[in-house]
Parts: structure tokens; C-alpha cells; sequence
């Protein structure tokens, strides 16, 4: 039985699902479900992430946090924690860079939140050395200062999706002539709030990640430490964002569910109102600005200095795709997450909404 078959199912039983409850459905289903299955990242999945396009992006954020632990009294114990590790690239790159940060490896605990066993294996065969403790949500972390990464986490945990007719409507899943189409049903008291938009108009919420991103501003806030998340998004919400991939492919997000990722911008202004009433947040920086900020020219020269040929123009392109602002420098965006009265972390600025009675 396919997932699609599982869903109409459920659909003719229950009802229509929200776009939240699909993307679920799709990523999560203990056995058909995309990230329960599927080895998706690398250039035989269907998407690659900066730490798989060159490991400068790891280095300049793993020196990030370390400057903050340091800059934060160096505490030890410490949590080192990241959220959807994916292959435990990223990671890998962080604690190579770090390993000169005198204190900093003696001191962290290792933590990775994932739920794919297929990629934990791989992050086992990068990290073991570092004695990672794996975890299913951020709840179960420890009660120390946390010192966290989060990136392209975001983007792919549920949206709720709402479009503007004569009145706010929810968007939905539902079946027509045996298979799976997307329907619409008014949206109720929760459209309450929405602003008084154009005909077409397109809302989406995030409530998972909102939900994230304070507990990871309540931990920061009561133990100390930082909180680094990296996603392609904006300052808003703002259309139409959800889409498939499937082998670096755009695909209908209703086809073949289970077998693509299905993921939606991040609304960064959403995550820094969950967080702000509890942490101080930076401003929301493009991925380019801060990794520029970084030093990742100066690094992408001396590295360049060993290389030549294909492997050079490849590195040179790597640099180019993470912070161009016709690729990756714009679309992606940066928010860091510390104590009330700390300093930021490396590459960002203050947001001017910070307040601390």
C-alpha cells in the first residue's frame, strides 16, 4: 500500500486534511514517510545543503559559537546541539574548526535531533568519535547552557496554509475522482488576525516552529548559551511557498507524497516574535552578509591557495553559491538567539525590537 492509498483513506473517513496535516503525513509516517526513509541529501538525493557544498559554511558558524560560549564565560558543561543534522556534515565541520578553542570540545555535550535512522547512521560514522546522544525532539535536551544550529530545519516542519477569497479560507487536501486535490474550507476565528489583503492572497503559519524556537529561547534564556538558525525564507509571509523536490527537481507536491521533500519558506519574523518575549534576538541577517561578516572570503582564498583546476573553479563556485545574492547570500536568512544583556554572537547586529525590563 502507498502512502497516497493511506491517505484517501484517512480522507474518506475523517475528512479533508489541512496542508499541516499532510505535510506530516508525507515527511513523518513512521513507515512511508519521507524522512523516515529516505537518504535525501547529496547530489543522489534531491537537495544539497550548504554544508555539502563546501565546508567554509560549517567552519564560519562553528567559530561563531565558540566565540560566543567564550564571550559567555566559557561555560562547562555545556549542550552542542543540532537539529536535523542531516549526513553530520555540518557538525563534522563545526568541531573541526573548534578543536583549537581551548576548553570548548573538553567541555560540550554532543546532541543531535533527528528521527531518520537512515541518517543517523551516517551521523554515527562521522561524530562517533565525539560520543553524540541522539534525541527526537528538543525537549529531551539536558539543562546546561545550549549551544545550538539549526539549519534548514525549519523549512520543512508543517505549515498551515490560508487564502484570501471573498473571506479567509484554509487550504486543504481532499479527494476528487479517486485521487488527491487540494480543496478549501472557511477559516474561522483563527483568521481573526489576518490583514486585510488582496483577492488570491496567500497566508501560511508555522506553528511547530514557533513552538521550537521558544523552548530554544526559554533554555537559552534560563541556562545560557546561542541558538544559530540558518533557512531560506523572508521577514513575513508573503504568497504561495510550499513545493516539492524530488531529485533537485520542482514536483506537484500532491504526487507520489512520500517520495519528495515538501518544504515552505521560513517566516523569520514569526520565529523572533516566538523568541523575543523570552531571549534576545539579533536582527534578521541574509546568509551572504553574515558569512561575509564571517571571514569566509579570506578563509575561501587561503583554501583556494592549495588547489587548481576543476577542484578550484568548483571551490570558487562553492563560495559564489553561498553568498551571492543571486543564489544562496539573499534567499537564505540567519537569526542568532542569546541571553538578555550578552553580547552577539560573531556577524550579527542587535535588533532594534530588543527590550529587557
Amino acid at each position: 500500500m502507498t502512502l497516497t492509498d493511506v491517505l484517501i483513506q484517512q480522507i474518506d473517513r475523517l475528512g479533508p486534511l489541512t496542508i499541516a496535516e499532510y505535510m506530516s503525513q508525507c515527511l513523518y509516517h513512521p513507515t512511508l514517510g519521507y524522512y523516515t526513509n529516505a537518504s535525501p541529501l547529496g547530489r543522489d538525493g534531491d537537495f544539497i545543503t550548504a554544508p555539502e557544498i563546501s565546508q567554509m559554511f560549517g567552519e564560519m558558524l562553528g567559530l561563531a559559537l565558540a566565540q560566543s560560549w567564550l564571550d559567555q564565560g566559557a561555560p562547562t558543561p555545556f549542550c552542542l546541539a543540532e537539529l536535523g543534522p542531516g549526513s553530520g556534515q555540518l557538525m563534522a565541520d563545526v568541531l573541526r574548526a573548534t578543536r583549537g578553542v581551548a576548553g570548548f570540545h573538553d567541555g560540550m555535550q554532543l546532541h543531535l535531533c533527528e528521527v531518520n535512522p537512515t541518517l543517523k547512521s551516517a551521523q554515527a560514522a562521522r561524530l562517533g568519535d565525539f560520543a553524540p546522544t541522539w534525541v527526537d525532539d528538543i525537549t529531551a535536551l539536558p539543562d546546561l547552557p545550549l549551544f545550538l544550529l539549526a539549519n534548514e530545519f525549519f523549512d520543512c516542519l508543517p505549515i498551515r496554509q490560508f487564502v484570501r477569497a471573498n473571506e479567509w479560507c484554509e487550504q486543504l487536501v481532499a479527494v476528487q475522482d479517486g485521487g488527491l486535490c487540494f480543496a478549501t474550507k472557511p477559516a474561522g476565528p483563527v483568521a481573526d488576525g489576518f490583514p486585510d489583503r488582496a483577492q488570491g492572497s496567500v497566508i501560511e503559519l508555522r506553528p511547530a516552529a514557533n513552538a521550537i524556537t521558544a523552548e530554544i529561547a526559554r533554555r537559552i534564556a534560563a541556562f545560557g548559551g546561542c541558538g544559530l538558525i540558518v533557512d531560506y525564507g523572508d521577514r513575513g509571509s508573503h504568497g504561495d511557498t510550499l513545493q516539492a523536490l524530488r531529485q533537485h527537481r520542482k514536483t506537484d507536491p500532491l504526487q507520489d507524497p512520500g517520495q519528495s521533500d515538501l518544504t515552505a519558506h521560513v517566516d523569520f519574523a514569526a520565529l523572533a516574535g516566538s523568541a523575543r518575549s523570552q531571549a534576545q534576538i539579533s536582527r534578521i541577517t541574509d546568509q551572504g552578509v553574515l558569512l561575509e561578516r564571517l571571514g569566509i572570503t579570506a578563509r575561501a582564498q587561503a583554501l583556494a591557495q592549495k588547489l587548481q583546476g576543476a577542484a578550484l573553479e568548483n571551490h570558487i563556485a562553492a563560495h559564489r553559491r553561498l553568498t551571492h545574492s543571486t543564489e544562496m547570500g539573499k534567499l537564505f536568512k540567519a537569526l542568532a538567539i542569546t541571553p538578555h544583556n550578552s553580547p552577539q554572537p560573531p556577524g550579527f547586529d542587535h535588533d532594534a525590537g530588543n527590550h529587557h525590563l
